[in-house]
């Protein structure tokens, strides 16, 4: 798999250098050390909040240099020198495993049977998946930076690229030693994934003209003769894939708590997230006017068909779906009566109200814990009860739709957007099948019983008023992204040309919530405030059922407060929201700010929602939505005493407990089968608000 077997050689020459310590080879490593040790010296001597006590700086500064140009050689010296001298089996006193995971992957380098470099690789080809959990478990089992940053260099110089990739972004995220590292953007390291080809030789073409500054267009893909166009803003929003690689980030399906700690609620984060992602998407569809998102029908074609327009960077452009296709098999990818199955599985213990393990006892879902569960179980979680019995069915499925292209293998098409966690959500058949599987959700959830009166009340505390300071209002904006890593340069220098592609993106005005709670407890009463909004209308204008609309809800903010006896008054910025998190700074700004010592922290989750898409569009005549404040009792609400005090309470990316005991969406989580209840329960109150889009667009400033 080496290709003609030269690199694999190199490699092998390579170590036997290294081991031969040639004069030669000795000169060269003592003239990359001096400059290893020149950069070192850069970074101060301050002690630092890192468990291993190396700055953050210095670790984000490996980082970034990691991903630069992560298809050509390293540039940082420091790291260049460590990817030549360094021997990952050397010294495994570094590793906590004693070496078990590194000398596993060793042996497969050295025996020539890893993925090429410069060749394409996906999570769903489970041989890549394979290799790059391999290396996850190196990164995981380091005792500290030291380790990581010097097995990073030698095998991003040495495995597939892609594969580096998919284990450096896991471990990152998961490992105590990178806790405050900030990821860059993935629309930065492979700007080809979510660029158009036409603009990337553009690109490339001033480049090598040596121009500076230059500022391409990166339109949406499609014309407005296909009705899917009006909302591929969001679909192709790098926010919005940022965040759905992010959710498989903090939960990935092949997790195990060896790797360091349980994930708590996996199965539900997935869920949520995803239900989260399908609501809003649906306020899209209803602010331009599109009927309701439809669940995928095996056994029906396929209408909607997608051109990516991009490219892989080694290899041909991303495969292209015709409109009106039928689903078939996929050799030996699998059948669709597999799916079926599965699925029949899964609502049979809905209906049973119960799962069985793999030893045949019986787990009961009929409770707040088995939307947990069942998420486990769809997912393919490796915290599944039974994963034997009860399958991959999102992984399947997801897999046998990415391949429809050549279902046959016949002309060796590569993958599509379907196999990337960052590009998956561009096409419209993926929101269509996870619609089906956001649905089989709903059934198990629609099937618990609803809320008492007594369960929602909070004794002793109304939401008086719920007011608006701010018109609740959204625009286009020019967006701006780097393309550095895009070119190739055959140059071992570090230089920024500043090309950037650039695409409208929806954003919002400021606004603030203005809610007003009495507390007639007599006493201080800590609360958790908990805002929602569900549509009222669909695109057709007719009205949305109350029990329909609060499966339709999108979250708005989730928050802590203690409430003072008497009238309290809270004021909460849109800019406040805990479910949002701001885009990560460009690959340049990203190197500057790193290099300068200034802080990354509110950078360091990008798990949330982006917060230019806190709001839906909405349109000229304003979409309306029920906005509902619930104020509910934080002593039964909060895990940890200390989240009371904080303005954040996320649900995504918690290491450890998750803060809220509640089911995630509580109180709109259950069905409501009287809407009265809400004006019965006084610490739960409604208003009607409606949000305006004006066709405008503000351009980015070239100065």
């Amino acid at each position: 798999m080496w290709g003609e077997g030269r690199e694999r050689q190199q490699y092998i020459k390579q170590q036997e250098d290294i081991t031969d310590s040639t004069s030669s080879n000795m000169k060269l490593l003592v003239v990359i050390a001096l400059l290893g040790l020149s950069a070192a010296a850069a970074w101060p001597s301050y002690m630092s909040d890192e468990p291993d006590g190396v700055p953050t700086h210095q670790k984000q500064h490996d980082v970034n240099y990691a991903f630069y140009k992560i298809f050509e050689p390293l540039r940082d010296n420091r790291l260049a020198g460590k990817a030549i001298s360094f021997n990952p089996v050397g010294d495994i006193s570094m590793y906590k495993d004693g070496g078990v995971a590194v000398r596993h992957l060793m042996d497969e380098l050295t025996h020539g049977r890893l993925l090429e470099k410069k060749h394409w690789a996906v999570a769903t080809n489970k041989r890549h998946l394979e290799e790059a959990i391999m290396l996850f478990e190196v990164f995981m089992q380091c005792k500290d930076w030291n380790c990581v940053a010097s097995n990073g260099a030698y095998f991003r110089e040495r495995v597939n690229e892609e594969e580096f990739i998919y284990a450096a972004y896991h471990a990152i995220k998961h490992s105590p030693l990178t806790q405050h590292v900030v990821l860059p953007a993935m629309y930065e390291v492979k700007p080809h994934h979510f660029t158009k080809t036409q603009v990337i030789e553009e690109a490339y073409e001033a480049k090598e003209m040596r121009l500076r500054n230059i500022i391409f267009q990166n339109n949406f893909t499609g014309t407005p003769n296909d009705i899917e166009h009006r909302v591929a803003y969001y679909r192709e929003d790098v926010g919005v894939g940022t965040h759905h690689l992010m959710i498989h980030l903090e939960n990935p399906f092949w997790w195990k708590d060896t790797y360091g700690y349980h994930i708590d609620r996996k199965g539900e984060n997935f869920f949520y997230a995803y239900h989260q992602l399908l609501n809003r998407y649906e306020a899209e569809r209803i602010s331009n006017y599109l009927p309701p998102l439809q669940e995928l029908k095996l056994d029906e074609p396929l209408k909607e068909g997608f051109t990516p327009q991009t490219t892989y960077k080694f290899g041909p452009p991303f495969p292209i779906r015709n409109d009106d296709i039928h689903l078939r098999d996929v050799d030996k990818i699998g059948r669709i009566h597999e799916i079926v199955h599965m699925e029949d599985r899964i609502h049979d213990a809905i209906a049973h109200g119960y799962v069985e393990d793999e030893q045949g006892n019986k787990i009961n879902i009929e409770n707040d814990h088995g939307i947990d569960i069942l998420g486990d179980i769809i997912q393919s979680s490796m915290y599944s009860p039974n994963r034997k019995y009860y399958g991959n069915l999102t992984t399947l499925a997801y897999t046998l739709l990415d391949h429809q292209t050549d279902p046959k293998n016949k002309y060796d098409t590569p993958p599509g957007v379907l196999a990337h966690l960052e590009t998956l959500p561009r096409d419209p058949a993926a929101w269509r099948l996870h619609k089906r599987i956001d649905n089989i959700f709903r059934e198990h959830i629609d099937s618990l019983p609803p809320y008492t009166k007594e369960q929602l009340v909070f004794p002793g505390i109304t939401v008086a008023d719920i007011q608006i300071q701010g018109n609740l209002e959204t625009y286009f904006e020019e967006y701006k992204y780097d393309l550095i890593n895009a070119f190739n340069d055959n140059t071992t220098q570090t230089e920024f040309y500043d090309i950037y592609a650039t695409m409208p993106r929806l954003n919002h005005k400021e606004f603030t919530y203005k809610i007003k709670v009495q507390n007639n407890n007599g006493s201080p009463k800590k609360s958790v405030i908990r805002i929602l909004a569900m549509p009222y209308r669909d695109g057709n204008g007719a009205i949305i059922p109350f029990d329909e609309g609060r499966w339709l809800a999108i979250e708005m903010d989730l928050f802590v407060k203690t409430l003072t006896p008497g009238d309290n008054e809270i004021t909460r910025k849109s800019s406040e929201a805990s479910i949002t998190v701001p885009d990560v700074p460009t690959y340049k700004t990203l190197v500057e700010m790193t290099e300068s010592h200034q802080t990354l922290e509110m950078y360091e989750s990008a798990t949330g929602i982006p917060n230019r898409l806190l709001l839906p569009k909405g349109n000229e005549e304003g979409v309306q939505f029920r906005l509902l404040v619930a104020v509910t009792d934080a002593q039964q609400d909060v895990n940890d005493e200390s989240i009371i005090t904080m303005n954040k309470y996320h649900h995504y990316g918690v290491r450890g407990v998750q803060p809220d005991k509640r089911p995630f969406g509580y109180p709109l989580d259950r069905r409501v089968p009287d809407e009265h209840i809400v004006d019965e329960v006084p610490n739960i109150k409604e208003t009607m608000v409606k949000v305006y889009n004006h066709n405008v667009f503000i351009p980015i400033s070239h100065n």
